[in-house]
């Protein structure tokens, strides 16, 4: 009966959103009040509709509802619940609720924190947010539906991927939703200005705490999708530039891009069109990457789904939404022109720079990822493009990138003195070349990554604190007056110069990850011990245990410093019966300097066991960057200057809205 009731909900939240698409529109287009405050509360029972589906999907999962074919297909009744439970998303009927439900949840939270948005503006935001409601909500029940039954359930359901039974996987899908998702309010507020034909200060601080409320959540979505990778595959490795990593990746580097640009509209009442155009492309690359991992069109351990009717679908939907926006942007963005003038040295063309750069990186990943499928298209050659194409093609971006940050980010509005901005960086840049230096000659050998790589990672952290200083005149006023500086700096200006460490932070990581980790692999059997990176570790043994809905060979090896023993691993080789597939379990001796990675392999023919050695140098300083640049975002959110809602526009409202007649 739940099953039903979270159908029938499914199928109510369509014609809700369908009425949030047209009314409202209409309305905003008529001036009628009355149509134009029905979009308020339609978010609401949408998001409620959609929300009570979602948890009667969840509540099959959990009771191991058989009957249910998502289910039956997805769980088993042996499974731990926690699992149960994210085995909701962890396939492609649910994961496209779930991507529906914090769609909704977006709209929802315009609509009860949008009180100060003008009323057509908001009206038409939430037509459009519903229209893209609209359109998934009708792919679900057409082609995709959860709550299908089985005529004749089975005993037991064939069990979820074990790949994605870790807790990694039960929440990084979420994070990871509700940032690109999340992308979708600063399109239907870029669509709104379209149609309204109105870009100003005010709409971009309307914009910007959403997108950065999505920023933040994809930020921590790709770290934890990266995290799980580096830990549950055994490979050791944190990023394989596989499509659909790429295609999480280009949406943020994307909205990136788009909130330095809504900073120019807000502060110089310039690059409007351009800030409505990438509003546009970001959700847009979210849409493509349900596209790729949906339809089946590329291979990869991420993907959901390999039915072509659905990617046909998904075509048709990308086409709408697209390929409408930037029709209507082609045709309205002409009245978008800012007649603002600024200067070739000046922060709006550091920041034009920026973009440019984020962009034209965005353009290499995505034709790096789709260019397999365009060859086997219309060459009929089958071709690889992996990560050396990416590394080198992309690197250079980021490293241009994070070389104009700091001077940059100091420079003042329209006009500025490019000497005078790096006045309090000299220091910043001597120290960092002598970091690079220092790592230089510590090394053993001659690859110059790491080297480039920590005078980067210092200049950006350095130089982020450096304008920080240099903001509240550090060592050139007395201490209280700094203090007072400090205190009333805006929250802003902070999360600008933590988001700006923690990339430089992450930049670290990487390069020392990259330059420095050494691999061992042998065969080794009970007793056997090898040295690696100053310890020794020695195999005591392979034992067989049972888990809950797998077995497993688990390994004790110790780790020896000196003779003595200073802690243990146990890595696992672990079988699902179910499902017929084996997964690797490293086991990590964490810390702030290295990792010592181990996994197990298979069995050899002498009794012995294959034994994979990883030392990461730095390893976990990459995801320790990504929440440092999350909290950067969140910090800024919390700027009284961006809070939703606020300010209100000073130009008069358009006419008076009148009830329908």
């Amino acid at each position: 009966m739940i099953v039903e009731l979270g159908h029938f909900a499914l199928i109510l939240a369509l014609l809700v959103a369908a009425l949030q698409a047209v009314v409202p529109m209409v309305g905003a287009a008529r001036g009628w009040a009355d149509w134009m405050r029905v979009a308020v509360p339609a978010a609401g029972v949408q998001f409620a509709l959609t929300l009570a589906a979602f948890l009667a999907l969840m509540h099959a999962f959990v009771v191991s509802d058989f009957s249910v074919r998502l289910v039956a297909e997805n769980s088993h009744s042996l499974k731990p619940t926690i699992y149960k439970v994210a085995g909701t998303w962890g396939n492609h009927e649910g994961s496209m609720l779930l991507w529906v439900l914090i769609l909704t949840l977006f709209g929802a939270m315009v609509a009860v924190w949008g009180g100060n948005l003008p009323p057509g503006l908001r009206a038409r935001v939430l037509a459009v947010q519903a229209t893209i409601a609209a359109a998934f909500l009708g792919f679900i029940l057409l082609t995709s539906n959860p709550f299908a039954r089985l005529a004749d359930p089975p005993l037991d359901g064939n069990d979820l991927n074990p790949l994605l039974q870790d807790p990694g996987l039960a929440f990084h899908p979420p994070f990871l939703y509700l940032g690109y998702v999340g992308l979708s309010m600063a399109y239907s507020f870029a669509i709104a200005a379209l149609i309204e034909g109105r870009v100003d200060a005010a709409w971009a601080r309307w914009v910007r705490p959403w997108t950065l409320l999505a920023w933040m959540f994809l930020t921590i979505g790709i770290a934890m999708g990266s995290f799980w990778a580096y830990y549950e595959l055994g490979w050791g490795g944190w990023w394989f530039w596989d499509p659909v990593e790429n295609v999480s990746f280009m949406p943020w580097l994307l909205s990136t891009a788009l909130l330095h640009s809504a900073i120019v509209v807000e502060k110089r009442d310039a690059l409007k069109s351009w800030t409505i155009l990438l509003a546009i492309l970001a959700f847009s690359f979210s849409l493509i990457g349900a596209f790729v991992v949906r339809s089946g069109v590329i291979t990869s351990v991420h993907a959901f789904a390999s039915d072509p009717e659905r990617g046909v679908f998904l075509l048709m939907i990308l086409g709408a939404f697209i390929g409408g926006s930037l029709t209507l942007y082609a045709w309205r963005a002409p009245v978008l022109r800012s007649g603002a003038v600024f200067s070739v040295v000046s922060r709006e063309s550091g920041l034009v720079v920026n973009n440019l750069l984020l962009v034209v990186a965005t353009l290499v990943v995505f034709f790096g990822t789709i260019w397999p499928l365009l060859a086997e298209m219309f060459a009929g050659r089958k071709v690889s493009v992996g990560p050396p194409f990416f590394d080198l093609a992309f690197t250079p971006f980021m490293v241009t990138l994070a070389v104009i940050l700091p001077p940059f980010s100091i420079l003042p509005w329209k006009r500025g003195s490019l000497a005078r901005a790096m006045a309090p960086l000299w220091g910043v840049l001597a120290l960092s070349v002598a970091l690079g230096a220092l790592a230089w000659s510590l090394q053993t050998g001659g690859a110059m990554l790491a080297p480039i790589g920590i005078t980067l990672a210092a200049w950006l952290v350095l130089g982020a604190f450096a304008d920080i200083a240099s903001r509240i005149r550090l060592a050139r006023a007395a201490p209280s007056e700094s203090l007072r500086r400090a205190l009333n700096l805006p929250r802003a200006d902070w999360g600008k110069a933590i988001a700006h460490a923690g990339l430089g932070v992450s930049i670290f990581g990487i390069a020392c990850i990259t330059a420095w980790a050494s691999e061992d692999i042998r065969a080794m059997k009970p007793g056997d011990s090898f040295p690696v990176a100053g310890y020794v570790l020695r195999l005591d043994g392979v034992e067989h245990s049972a888990g809950a809905n797998y077995s497993a060979d688990t390994a004790t090896i110790a780790i020896l410093c000196d003779g003595a023993e200073i802690g243990t691993l146990h890595p696992e080789k672990r079988f699902y019966p179910v499902q017929r597939m084996p997964t690797t379990e490293a086991a990590i001796d964490r810390g702030l300097t290295r990792d010592l990675y181990v996994a197990l392999g298979d069995p050899q023919e002498d009794g012995g066991w294959a034994v994979r050695t990883y030392v990461k140098p730095f390893a976990n300083w990459i995801w320790i960057g990504a929440l440092i640049m999350a909290a950067g975002g969140a910090t800024s959110l919390t700027d009284r200057r961006y809070r939703v809602g606020a300010p209100a526009r000073r130009a008069p409202r358009a006419a008076a809205a009148t009830p329908a007649e």
